[in-house]
């Protein structure tokens, strides 16, 4: 199944549009930033009220372009609704606010070790619901760059593994990325929408959902600081991790399937790393380039197109 195709757009944008890949690595780039940004915010920014107001500031944003869509779109939707509502709870409401409050709790880089069993959620969700299986090469893919991932995050020393410590930051964390496994396979399963109703309509239907809990946080006297620091993170969660993120991860799997789509969020703790070499000043070692390695080429082996499993 595929998303209805937009109206004619500039070249460039069509261009972005038909790029499975580049749309992918974009959305991981993004995802990276959401994760290190919101640990550095730990304690300062209250979990529940940064997710409410991340997706409504983000639906605001869409909804003067996705308005005429939306209408026309809405029998469909209405069609689907508990669908799209189960979208909405599990890509947007529950995986986004789950995280955020994980990461008062745990470290950035427990969470990015977390976030690299993505594809293997994704996979398990996909086949319970619909008797999908891996082929051989996209499970030979997601094992390889797997091995990247935990080369990385445990700077080469593999024996490091058994001294991490876990705690229940860590148990809300995989949940978040248990939920979100289930909206990559349930997506597949969206209505024939214009992109632009789908993202809209779940990002509104997710910002409804975690508004009580806002409201629950503002009533315990947990609230927004009106600084620099509030308004950078608000405007970067809303623009980059919300809209062109959940624009280019639907994108993406309605081109390439959830399966083949997967492994690409190994590069969602490669981008972290990155990240911190870049602007924490950590110094890049060995073990950063042999897991660049492995995550390339577990990527580049699990979305060929001869290995597509859906």
């Amino acid at each position: 199944m595929t998303i209805r195709a937009p109206p004619p757009a500039p070249g460039p944008v069509r261009w972005l549009n038909n790029q499975p890949y580049l749309l992918l690595s974009l959305t991981s780039l993004f995802w990276a930033g959401n994760i290190v940004l919101a640990r550095y915010v730990a304690g300062h920014v209250p979990p529940m009220t940064l997710s409410c107001v991340r997706w409504i500031g983000a639906f605001l944003m869409l909804l003067p372009f996705a308005w005429p869509h939306l209408k026309q779109d809405w029998p469909a939707m209405r069609a689907r609704l508990p669908l799209m509502v189960g979208l909405s709870a599990t890509g947007f409401a529950f995986n986004n606010a789950i995280s955020y409050w994980a990461l008062q709790y745990t470290e950035a880089l427990n969470a990015l070790l977390i976030q690299s069993s993505g594809p293997l959620f994704v996979a398990l969700w996909s086949l319970l619901l619909y008797g999908i299986r891996l082929s051989l090469a996209q499970f030979a893919g997601i094992t390889i760059s797997l091995a990247g991932v935990l080369t990385i995050l445990l700077r080469g020393d593999l024996a490091a593994l058994v001294n991490i410590q876990f705690n229940r930051g860590d148990v809300m964390f995989a949940g978040a990325v248990l939920s979100f496994g289930l909206y990559s396979a349930l997506i597949t399963r969206r209505p024939r929408i214009h992109p632009l109703s789908l993202i809209c309509f779940t990002i509104g239907c997710g910002a409804l959902l975690l508004l009580p809990f806002s409201v629950w946080e503002f009533s315990n006297g947990v609230r927004l600081k009106p600084d620099a620091l509030t308004l950078t993170t608000v405007i970067y969660v809303m623009i980059f991790p919300s809209t062109l993120a959940y624009l280019f991860f639907n994108r993406g799997i309605a081109l390439i399937g959830p399966n083949r789509a997967s492994p690409f969020l190994h590069l969602v703790p490669v981008f972290g790393s990155a990240m911190a070499i870049l602007l924490l000043g950590e110094q890049p070692r060995l073990f950063h380039l042999t897991g660049y390695l492995l995550v390339l080429a577990g990527v580049v082996i699990a979305s060929r197109p001869a290995s597509a499993a859906v």
